[in-house]
């Protein structure tokens, strides 16, 4: 297992397909698994890679918590698609193990982490199976404004629909003309609003600053 050489052009190709289907390197929510990938990269992947870019962007806003996210990170070659081998160079890897050496210093104490991390994973997934069958959510059109009319506006829906999170589901769109030729995205999607909001879109969608010039709010429904 492993990704290549996260740090070429080849690498970064292998986990942006890997992650076309994928919210997350291992399960349904952010893990050790992320930073340990996370912290291989020497930068954000390219607008083309869009799977990979909207990763990217996702994790990087738990920077500040990574060290409480469930898990026990694990070396590259744990992670990956089957039949690639980690070929990252070793100063990622030596940046691996400075990060779980900051979870302790001996066997003792790196044991209670994990066993810590897999209790707080199991009283989350409890939570999420305790909420009510009846679940709030939202319709939201919004407007995706390109940078001109040269933009690729197939590749702009192509990065918008690659934004996979739970509780959001993509709809019905169409191009609407602005004026001077340019047309802008709008797009419908379905959200659960507990877990989708969308300061959260905005983000992640205008992170695809190739292709995005703005998102805004054109209609928001109660459902």
């Amino acid at each position: 297992m492993g990704f290549g050489d996260l740090k070429t052009p080849a690498g970064l190709k292998v986990l942006n397909d890997f992650l076309a289907d994928k919210s997350y390197i291992e399960g349904y929510v952010p893990s050790q698994a992320d930073i340990a990938v996370f912290d291989a990269l020497s930068a954000a992947p390219s607008a083309d890679l869009c799977h990979a870019l909207r990763w990217y962007n996702h994790i990087k806003s738990y920077q500040k918590e990574k060290a409480s996210l469930p898990g026990v990170k694990k070396a590259l070659g744990q992670y990956g698609p089957a039949g690639v081998e980690d070929a990252t160079s070793a100063e990622s890897k030596e940046d691996d193990d400075d990060d779980i050496d900051l979870f302790g210093s001996d066997d003792e104490e790196s044991e209670e982490a994990a066993k810590l991390k897999e209790e707080r994973l199991a009283a989350y997934n409890a939570k999420k199976a305790k909420k009510p069958a009846l679940i709030a959510k939202s319709s939201i059109l919004l407007d995706v404004k390109p940078w001109d009319d040269e933009t690729d506006m197939v590749k702009l829906e192509e990065c918008v629909r690659s934004i996979q999170m739970d509780g959001l589901l993509w709809g019905a769109s169409k191009l609407v003309p602005v004026g001077y030729g340019i047309k802008k995205l709008q797009i419908n999607c379905v959200v659960e609003d507990d877990k989708v909001g969308t300061d959260q879109l905005e983000e992640l969608i205008t992170a695809f600053e190739d292709y995005v010039q703005s998102m805004d709010v054109a209609a928001f429904n109660k459902i």
